[in-house]
């Protein structure tokens, strides 16, 4: 499994203000979920390559940066923090379990289990999701079984919800603004994690082109969304 750590950049200490544990600043290495698996060349049937976003689904398409007055919906006031327990995207049918990630000892973020197919996992040492703040999820795109819960990242839509399962029994539903793909060595860690005045959330899984030689994916899709509602634990809200 590769994991893309850019130079020189690392997350800080933790600290317990507002989150469940939050980063004093929001920004993580490039995420460690892209798995070495070439689909095609082991013979398993999948359904081609992962999806990938198009230009019309970026930030460039509206000329404006993430948040401020680019976000598809208006922002709703942030909630306590809570750990999350299950990850839903009405628009690619997912619903999946969430595990809790940590670093990796060179400080990239950890991988979910490459075992399960329907399995991501959050940053716990960062916002949680609902509350003020940039919160993480990671996702394979695909594993050795075929395509896993993230393989359809790359195909959502501005305005596609998200909606996350708390503990508290309320379910944070957010609003996706953009969809960006970026090489694994031009990742843009300020912009996808830094720290943010209301509540938003990253997921993050592979994308690019695969290289066959080394067994990996040559960058990362991440979709941006922020806080626009909310439910009580069935997966449905108000945004």
């Amino acid at each position: 499994m590769d994991r893309y750590v850019p130079a020189g950049v690392r997350p800080p200490p933790t600290e317990t203000t507002g989150t469940v544990r939050r980063g004093g600043v929001a920004m993580l290495v490039t995420l460690a979920v892209c798995l070495a698996v070439a689909l095609i060349s082991n013979g398993l049937r999948t359904p081609g390559p992962p999806p990938q976003p198009g230009a019309a689904q970026g930030f460039a398409a509206a000329g404006r940066p993430p948040g401020g007055d680019g976000s598809v919906l208006p922002a709703v006031a942030p909630l306590p923090p809570s750990v999350p327990e299950r990850v839903r995207i009405p628009a690619l049918r997912v619903d999946a379990p969430l595990m809790p990630l940590g670093l990796e000892a060179n400080g990239s973020l950890a991988a979910p289990s490459d075992n399960a197919r329907n399995l991501a996992g959050w940053y716990q040492d960062g916002t949680s999701p609902g509350a003020t703040g940039t919160a993480v999820i990671a996702g394979h795109v695909d594993n050795r079984h075929g395509p896993a819960v993230f393989y359809g990242l790359g195909s959502l839509k501005k305005g596609n919800t998200v909606h996350v399962v708390r503990t508290d029994g309320v379910t944070a539903v957010f609003t996706i603004d953009a969809i960006e793909a970026y090489p694994a060595k031009a990742f843009p860690n300020k912009q996808v994690y830094g720290a943010a005045s209301r509540p938003e959330l990253r997921l993050i899984t592979c994308g690019g082109g695969f290289d066959k030689k080394h067994q990996h994916y040559l960058g990362n899709v991440v979709v941006y969304a922020h806080l626009t509602g909310t439910g009580t634990g069935t997966g449905t809200g108000t945004g």
